[in-house]
């Protein structure tokens, strides 16, 4: 038999005992109710933060960001310091998310109830890797390296949930901004996930500097000095304030570039639910939707009017491509430009595409025995004039569940006669850029509805030559709720990316036109047919993010490898406690 050291053995003696002394065995389990509920009301104090400091709320309010995670590191702390197990830090985490994203992103239920469902339990859930990881660095490399891997473990997490088939990116923290945006002038360097850096930077500096102090103030601990507690302070209040100081000072020395064009955006306002699909309750026929647009748009043009945006799927029969000019509809927009001469027009559409064999079909076409195979694209087409062709963009970034269905689901219903056709839409890999043939300034980047929450997304239409973005949605799905709102907001972050100007139709609101420093210079109001007008200026000059990409988010990804497989190795060679 091995010997037992005497003092562990006392130290098993003692342990045996105190589980078989029938006072603690009877004693109930101690839940005092501060101790017991405290975790739950950290969670719930981040959740609401992140909550109160997002979009749509005030500006101002977007401070509440940079110690919204403050009470979610104390409660992992807290958990930490008391031997609870893995599973009961993941329950709590998991409870802060599913908070922030239920009371951030509720209204996506009105499109959709179970997807809308599916969008805050299984997007929080995505969100637990990130900070499970974080929590299990920390445990076994210790704090520091573990708050220095949490901001990298998160912003590697919203790389990768900006590009795959499931992506969500409408929490990345740097669109938190979107409301603040003349603090953030600075992403036309480093993008959007510079702010999900600053976030996290500010946060974790305030929590540390919190620690010091409350062990500080600790019975018998050593008093700090003046100058440690003013280094407290200063320290996190200077990681937020400087880029705030920093953006005022790009925003106030930005000046417009670019020569002028007029733009007119039109808003019908057409119920999606009720009015503008076949089979809806009432609905209007396309003739008289395609009536309702060209009214809009005729009686708010002036003789400097360029281009016109109509919304998403404004002309919603499922149009061949090859036959869109046979189109009835078609040709009355073309009647419409025939008349004035110098107008070109961007128009949502539902396009068709045949393909003639299995062979040159794309992953993404259907099947049909009376067409055979062929892709369903939601699409932007342009019209430059009267006469000549059109020239077309596919959406790319769809949105999962509604437009694009992850493969291997789609393989599985393949086989299931639904009596139609079902699978994702079609998309495109290239950034189309529709060029004006009269103006040789006027390049438009067509974003289609969801495509643009994406910085580096955007970006590419920049890098193939656009100066202007048009942005044509359908936000009606959303009723009037913060979606809209909200997305409304994000695009303004892409204009100080790319520094250009943005077009915005909606089919019911809001329209709006952005300039380059992120600015609303004017928008319609909600729920009414409008028409918007304005002059923008047409830059062709290239940001640093434009120019380079997106260095933060691959970056972070790299390190978050190399601190996983760090962390593995600890786990597995490291010492092992009893």
């Amino acid at each position: 038999m091995r010997a037992v050291h005497p003092l562990k053995e006392k130290s098993l003696l003692s342990f045996k005992e105190v589980k078989t002394s029938p006072a603690v065995a009877t004693a109930p389990r101690p839940r005092a109710g501060w101790a017991y509920w405290q975790p739950s009301l950290l969670a719930l104090l981040s959740a609401v933060l992140l909550w109160a400091g997002w979009p749509v709320h005030p500006a101002a309010m977007a401070l509440l960001l940079l110690v919204g995670w403050v009470p979610y590191l104390r409660m992992e702390q807290l958990l930490t310091r008391r031997g609870a197990s893995g599973w009961k830090v993941f329950r709590y985490t998991y409870l802060t998310l599913v908070l922030w994203n239920a009371f951030t992103t509720w209204w996506v239920s009105y499109s959709t109830l179970g997807g809308g469902i599916a969008a805050v339990v299984l997007n929080a859930l995505l969100m637990c890797l990130p900070t499970m990881a974080f929590y299990h660095t920390k445990k076994l490399a210790g704090p520091t390296l573990g708050y220095i891997s949490l901001p990298i473990y998160w912003i590697a997490f919203e790389q990768l949930h900006l590009h795959w088939d499931l992506t969500w990116p409408w929490l990345t923290l740097g669109n938190g901004f979107a409301q603040a945006n003349s603090w953030v002038q600075w992403y036309e360097y480093t993008g959007f996930l510079g702010g999900s850096v600053w976030i996290w930077v500010v946060n974790i500096l305030a929590f540390l500097s919190l620690q010091k102090y409350a062990a500080a103030s600790r019975p018998g601990a050593p008093e700090l000095s003046r100058v440690q507690v003013q280094r407290l302070i200063l320290i996190p209040l200077l990681a937020a304030l400087l880029p705030i100081g920093l953006s005022k000072l790009i925003g106030y020395n930005y000046q417009e570039k670019g020569p002028p064009v007029e733009v007119l955006a039109i808003q019908p306002n057409i119920d999606p639910y009720q009015e503008k699909f076949q089979g809806a309750e009432n609905f209007i026929p396309i003739e008289a939707q395609v009536t309702r647009l060209i009214n809009l748009t005729t009686e708010n043009l002036t003789p400097k009017t360029r281009l016109v945006l109509w919304p998403e799927t404004s002309l919603d029969q499922a149009q061949w491509e090859n036959q869109f000019d046979a189109n009835p509809n078609t040709q009355r927009v073309r009647a419409m430009l025939a008349q004035h001469p110098n107008l070109e027009l961007i128009t949502g559409i539902t396009s068709l595409v045949a393909y003639p064999s299995k062979e040159t079909a794309s992953v993404t076409a259907r099947f049909r025995d009376d067409t055979g195979f062929y892709d369903v694209f939601n699409t932007a087409a342009f019209l430059p004039n009267a006469s000549t062709p059109a020239n077309f963009y596919h959406k790319s970034r769809l949105v999962p569940g509604v437009e694009k269905v992850p493969p291997l689901l789609t393989k599985l219903i393949a086989n299931i006669d639904l009596g139609g056709t079902v699978g994702s839409y079609g998309s495109q890999e290239e950034r189309t850029v529709f060029r004006s043939p009269t103006d040789s300034a006027l390049w438009v980047g067509p974003l289609i509805c969801y495509e643009s929450v994406y910085g580096d997304f955007v970006a590419e239409y920049v890098k193939n030559g656009a100066t202007l973005l048009g942005i044509i949605t359908n936000d009606g799905w959303w009723s009037d709720s913060p979606g809209h709102e909200q997305h409304l907001q994000y695009a303004t972050l892409r204009a100080i990316e790319a520094r250009r100007a943005i077009a915005r139709s909606a089919n019911t609101g809001i329209s709006a036109f952005i300039n380059q420093k992120g600015e609303i210079t004017t928008q319609t109001d909600w729920w009414v047919p409008a028409a918007s007008r304005a002059t923008v200026q047409l830059n062709s000059e290239l940001t640093f993010y434009v120019r380079h990409g997106d260095l933060i988010g691959p970056t972070m990804q790299v390190l978050a490898g190399l601190l996983l497989g760090f962390t593995l190795v600890r786990r597995f060679t490291g010492p092992k406690t009893i």
